[in-house]
């Protein structure tokens, strides 16, 4: 971060708050003029600070009414565990976040499913029958307090 200035981040701030924005709008939140907001988001583009961009769909909207998180704690500690999870992560569009951990649980997945049945099956037919799978721990999102979509700038 030893970069960025204020405006900086300030422009990375209104950026992954809503990326759609043209030079023009983001010129009136940064208080700089189109071509110079065009010019740090390209530096920023090219420095890697800004990695992508992407909009955000909404799951229930898409018939996508559960959301879970999955803890796996994998039958063993061996690098072809590890890779055929991943493998599997991969694979499966229901998993829409995969992070490793520390604690008891190797992985923690955010899932998306259609609804509890769907869910079920994804656990009963996928999850736990994967070799590299040796327990299986789901969390049933009730309600979404606040967005992950923003970091702390």
């Amino acid at each position: 971060m030893e970069n960025l200035d204020q405006t900086d981040l300030r422009l990375l701030d209104a950026l992954q708050r809503d990326s759609s924005r043209n030079a023009a709008e983001l010129a009136e939140v940064v208080h700089l003029s189109p071509s110079q907001i065009s010019r740090r988001r390209q530096r920023l583009e090219r420095e890697g600070y800004i990695t992508g961009q992407s909009c955000k769909l909404d799951p229930v909207k898409l018939g996508l009414g559960v959301q879970a998180f999955i803890q796996i704690e994998t039958g063993s500690h061996t690098a072809e565990t590890h890779t055929a999870f991943r493998r599997l992560v991969a694979a499966r569009p229901e998993i829409t976040g995969a992070w490793t951990m520390t604690g008891e649980a190797d992985y923690l997945l955010r899932i998306y499913c259609t609804d509890l049945a769907a869910l079920n099956r994804l656990t009963q037919e996928v999850l736990l029958p994967h070799p590299s799978i040796g327990r299986v721990h789901s969390q049933i999102v009730m309600e979404e307090l606040k967005d992950d979509s923003a970091l702390p700038l």
